[in-house]
């Protein structure tokens, strides 16, 4: 299938490992010119030469301040952005009332704050040229919440009203606006909140209805195609790829 997105330009944050590079490297299959980022400038380089019509850049999503000259930067390098897809690593783990104020602040920095301007910059611009795809990756704790993952509970869920505001907002203007939620993906992530990557497998065997952890790709496809032409109806959702492991409705 065409996704009718070949020469757009699209920056996918934490792009260089996990879900964020096998959403890279499928928006580049479709012909995207994709910027991804890193905290290293050389690690988003290795990862950008791996592949084809990507460049790497530097950025910390907890850094707020050097979003206006991330935005020029790609902006100049490869025109005005068509896609976005939001994504940072999740904040730590472990006890729900162990957390510092300064922990509790950076997961809403870096969950909340960092892509709601991001969009403040660029959701103009496509609203201008009639087009704008915008992927948000969340997590099923945004419907079922994970005892380990209490910031994530807290935060993640006011992305979702956030994006469902703006949904509303720019539709009629072929911008769409969603999420992926994800389930049990193999990534470094799971194994380490699982305890290793052989605990994650074994735990998905007995309790994900699929019988594994999800594959990286598969998410990625799912994302993807939530940026394509033919995706232009669906917006202010969540798809949630999770295997069936999600239980509400």
């Amino acid at each position: 299938m065409d996704l009718g997105i070949d020469g757009k330009v699209a920056l996918v944050t934490g792009g260089s490992k996990g879900i964020g590079r096998g959403i890279a490297e499928g928006l580049a299959a479709e012909g995207v010119r994709v910027a991804l980022t890193s905290r290293s400038q050389e690690t988003a380089d290795e990862a950008a030469a791996a592949i084809e019509g990507a460049r790497g850049y530097a950025f910390d999503s907890a850094d707020l301040d050097a979003i206006p000259a991330l935005l020029e930067r790609v902006e100049g390098d490869l025109g005005p952005l068509d896609v976005y897809i939001a994504n940072t690593g999740g904040p730590p783990a472990g006890d729900p009332l162990s957390f510092t104020r300064e922990q509790w602040q950076a997961a809403h920095r870096t969950l909340v704050l960092s892509p709601m301007e991001i969009l403040e910059r660029t959701l103009p611009g496509m609203r201008e040229r009639g087009f704008g795809r915008v992927v948000a990756i969340g997590s099923m704790a945004v419907r079922e919440p994970i005892d380990v993952l209490q910031l994530s509970n807290a935060h993640r869920p006011g992305l979702v009203a956030a994006f469902k505001t703006l949904a509303r907002e720019f539709a009629r203007y072929d911008v769409t606006l969603n999420h992926v939620h994800p389930g049990r993906i193999a990534t470094a992530r799971v194994a380490d909140t699982s305890g290793s990557m052989e605990a994650a497998e074994a735990s998905a065997r007995e309790t994900v209805p699929a019988g594994r952890l999800g594959r990286v790709e598969e998410l990625a496809a799912a994302a993807v195609f939530l940026c394509s032409r033919q995706a232009a109806y669906i917006t202010g959702t969540g798809v949630r790829v999770d295997g069936g492991v999600t239980r509400s409705i």
